[in-house]
């Protein structure tokens, strides 16, 4: 079962602890993939508040490609720019997940990743049949450090 759906949606990551705040509001499509999953895709400009009135043709502009596999147990959101930083997470409620960043090279040059560890306090997907918020609460940790606690918050507004 495969259906799909263009909706607006806000995404907004926020930092409980540093002042961090960043947020994306854009079309994107929802694929249901079945009863209680869902991928969600969707382009972010590098400026994409002042882009938002501009036509999107990716091909002509440095835009990233962000997806997110959802469901009520985990959430995967992975993101991939042309020639820049790219990035996947992996939450699952009261376990540690993994956070990886890497650099996109040209065939010939290596590329090292950073991974991160991260602890999924919450998460919690309303909405049906079709999902309306996402919410992710995690800390994120570098060995024994802890960067912080964030929250990732998502509406699909319907």
């Amino acid at each position: 079962m495969l259906t799909h759906h263009r909706r607006p949606i806000c995404l907004s990551l926020i930092s409980t602890d540093l002042p961090i705040c960043s947020t994306i509001e854009t079309a994107a499509t929802l694929y249901q993939k079945d009863r209680q999953r869902f991928h969600l895709l969707f382009y972010q400009s590098e400026n994409s508040q002042q882009d938002s009135q501009l036509p999107k043709n990716p091909a002509k502009t440095n835009e990233n490609l962000l997806w997110l596999e959802i469901s009520p147990y985990r959430a995967i959101m992975t993101m991939q720019g042309k020639e820049k930083l790219a990035y996947r997470h992996f939450w699952e409620k009261g376990i540690y997940g993994m956070s990886r960043y890497w650099l996109n090279c040209k065939e010939s040059q290596a590329s090292d990743s950073l991974r991160l560890r991260n602890y999924t306090r919450s998460l919690q997907l309303e909405g049906f049949p079709l999902p309306t918020n996402l919410r992710v609460e995690y800390e994120l940790w570098s060995e024994k450090v802890q960067l912080g606690h964030y929250i990732l918050h998502l509406e699909i507004y319907h």
